[in-house]
């Protein structure tokens, strides 16, 4: 591998906003780290989509809420690029009930993948991520909406800011950058689970621009604020979101 290649792990990036960011990133040359929990072949088809467009990716198996997957995930990412330079998490889930509707299961799945997978990763990125490199993370806008229903999935991005924040400063010293990245609606199945057509609408409708965000939006300010251009972006929440809020 050239020297000058740089890598680069995306969770959860077998479909939707991570599967977009993926294949950008391996179109500019990225070797890439493809992870899923499950369903190994939609995580072969987005490595195979940048292998035939002339980029270097491998796929992952590995639940990010599990310690021994995450050191994992980073070991085979090594084992096959020869370091890791980026971490882009991607992976979460999302369970849209008021507070009284929502079960311990939901909480504690919820906390485990958004906050816990979070977590292991930041923690093993920090022994173990190039000088340099760059960590990403996922919040939402929602969190500032103070939307019905999303009480629980905000509670766990709020976390995820905070560590953007804090780990930020505890990296001093060795050039790395952590930024998070909070979507407004985005049209992915993630997304449109659970809602109707009519609340998609009015979500819609919410930006100046009265359309739902594309992965593509997205997958462009990460692809950014993994740039050298970005290097003095660092412990920031990014709202892409079309001006929502």
């Amino acid at each position: 591998m050239p020297s000058s290649q740089r890598s680069v792990i995306i969770t959860g990036s077998s479909r939707g906003i991570g599967r977009a960011i993926a294949v950008k990133l391996g179109g500019e040359g990225y070797a890439v780290t493809v992870n899923y929990a499950s369903g190994k072949g939609p995580a072969e088809e987005v490595v195979a989509e940048i292998v035939k467009n002339g980029g270097r990716a491998i796929a992952v198996q590995g639940d990010v809420s599990k310690a021994a997957d995450v050191a994992k995930l980073f070991d085979e990412t090594e084992k096959a690029f020869g370091k890791v330079d980026g971490l882009v998490n991607n992976a979460g889930v999302l369970a849209m009930k008021n507070v009284v509707e929502t079960s311990e299961a939901d909480y504690d799945r919820m906390f485990d993948i958004n906050v816990k997978g979070t977590f292991l990763t930041l923690k093993e990125a920090a022994k173990r991520l190039s000088d340099g490199g760059r960590i990403i993370n996922f919040s939402t806008s929602a969190l500032h909406l103070k939307l019905p229903a999303y009480a629980t999935y905000c509670a766990t991005k709020a976390a995820v800011e905070v560590y953007t924040q804090i780990l930020a400063k505890e990296l001093k010293g060795r050039n790395i950058t952590v930024n998070a990245v909070a979507p407004g609606p985005v049209a992915t199945e993630l997304f449109f689970e659970g809602k109707s057509e009519e609340l998609v609408k009015q979500l819609a409708s919410l930006n100046p621009f009265n359309r739902l965000g594309e992965p593509d939006d997205i997958a462009n300010v990460v692809s950014f604020l993994l740039s050298p251009n970005a290097t003095w972006i660092n412990g920031q929440t990014i709202r892409a979101n079309g001006g929502m809020a």
